[in-house]
């Protein structure tokens, strides 16, 4: 029996036989017999692991802020690719070494006693500003990138496009989760014990990564010479994640695009609050104009200064709450209902180009009419799209690959890739204002450029992934 033969067989039961819970998934996308019961698992491993990483994101910015101030996270920034420079080949060599699920374990048993250990050094007044933020930035990084590499591991490639789906449904959810609940919990328990919660949440995602492991393992067909059907789960050879970037075209299309589409995105954040900025600093008056020119109480002048910069604080604190409101909302919404039939109608090669095409007509209308309207509206579309459709096709382009590129390659890709879209983002921001001058609308039309570049590299991805796979 080839392969073939194996899908036909699984499609023609697929429908047969289902019960309440596939029934009910497939309202979403095509959910299989026997399959209900591991994607709900993964789904609610992913949810967990987001709610962990928003549950501790405001601890972050509350102890950098706090003790270093806002040019701090750019720099850290930096440090994080720096440190992932020593960090990911750590986790090849780890991957080289034990099983998945051990390795698996080993991961989120060190990001959790990790926490303790923040907290009890927050409870002696240890300065944790910058260790903590670097921390995070690995942290939230590899271990969703690794749940990807799992994920790629125990689906094939036609089961993985039918459900990845659902399991980005449950990332997004995560997200708004682990940000609604932390709102709720911070006063009453307290900034610190937040780090115990999320560490909570990451030995319980452990016991879900086990139990799903282990039923698609109860499930398995016993064919082991047809590749894709049953992935053997032991150790991985020696070769490590940078390396395989570096021999595989299709690992360097890919990487370069997560590059690209970082620093367009992180470049696109600085127009939008560039913009709201300003529009809320012309819409309350300057304090010279309020108490004349004559004030001679310097005192008294002082405290307007403060109170109409608490003004403008939580004039910027409403916008971005109701905008980030909106873009979790609407890519909820478009991850649960509308990326599964896009991934089906396009195929995942096309599905990856939406994303850069939005941007390219989007910032060029941000560059033609800078006004905040447009530039809010636009950046909902874009991380809206990148929140479900791009982040669910991105994920699918490794269903092709060998193990040993979805647990390391994809490391590098998914961690430091990132993390260097994010620098070169801070660079070209510190350029663009402090050399070249340039206004928001300048940098929307360097967006434009870049995101030109990235739709050519989606075509190039578009075509490898053509050849190594089914789509």
């Amino acid at each position: 029996m080839d392969i073939k033969d194996l899908q036909d067989s699984n499609q023609n039961g697929a429908k047969a036989d289902r019960g309440p819970l596939e029934r009910f998934l497939s309202l979403f996308t095509p959910v299989g017999r026997h399959e209900g019961g591991t994607v709900l698992l993964m789904t609610l491993n992913i949810f967990l692991l987001m709610s962990a990483y928003y549950i501790i994101k405001p601890v972050r910015e509350a102890l950098i802020l706090a003790s270093w101030g806002a040019e701090a996270k750019i720099y850290a920034s930096a440090g994080q690719a720096l440190l992932l420079l020593a960090v990911v080949p750590f986790y090849s060599w780890l991957a080289n070494q034990l099983p998945r699920r051990r390795l698996i374990t080993t991961v989120l048993v060190f990001f959790a006693v990790c926490l303790v250990g923040f907290y009890l050094l927050a409870r002696t007044q240890v300065d944790l500003g910058i260790p903590f933020y670097l921390w995070v930035g690995i942290f939230n990084v590899m271990v969703v990138a690794q749940f990807w590499s799992f994920a790629n591991d125990i689906y094939t490639e036609d089961e993985g496009k039918r459900l990845f789906p659902l399991l980005g449904f449950g990332m997004s959810a995560g997200a708004v989760f682990g940000s609604f609940i932390t709102g709720k919990l911070i006063e009453p328990l307290g900034t610190f014990q937040l780090m115990l919660l999320s560490a909570l949440l990451l030995l319980a995602s452990l016991l879900l990564t086990v139990a799903a492991d282990r039923r698609k393992g109860s499930q398995a067909t016993p064919v082991d010479d047809i590749p894709g059907v049953q992935q053997d789960s032991g150790a991985l050879s020696g070769e490590g994640g940078f390396s395989l970037v570096m021999k595989s075209r299709y690992l360097l299309l890919i990487a370069g695009m997560m590059i690209v589409a970082n620093l367009v995105n992180t470049t696109g954040e600085y127009v939008l609050g560039a913009r709201v900025k300003a529009d809320v600093e012309a819409a309350i008056a300057p304090v010279e104009q309020v108490v004349g020119e004559d004030v001679t109480d310097n005192d008294d002048l002082d405290a307007r200064q403060r109170a109409r910069e608490d003004q403008v604080g939580r004039a910027i604190g409403r916008f971005y709450a109701d905008f980030f409101s909106v873009v979790n909302l609407v890519g909820l919404l478009a991850q649960l209902f509308l990326v599964s039939r896009l991934v089906r109608w396009l195929g995942v090669g096309r599905a990856i180009m939406v994303l850069p095409l939005v941007a390219l007509g989007g910032y060029a209308m941000i560059a033609v009419f800078p006004i905040l309207a447009v530039a809010r509206w636009i950046k909902t579309a874009e991380n809206a799209t990148d929140y479900s459709l791009q982040n669910t096709s991105r994920n699918m382009l490794f269903l092709p690959t060998s193990r040993d590129e979805k647990y390391k390659a994809k490391q590098v890709i998914d961690t430091f890739c990132v993390r260097i879209g994010d620098v070169s983002a801070a660079l070209l921001v510190l350029v663009g204002t402090m050399v070249l001058h340039l206004t928001p609308g300048r940098f929307a039309l360097i967006n434009v450029a870049l995101a030109a570049a990235w739709l050519v590299l989606t075509v190039f991805i578009r075509r490898k992934h053509a050849s190594l796979s089914s789509d």
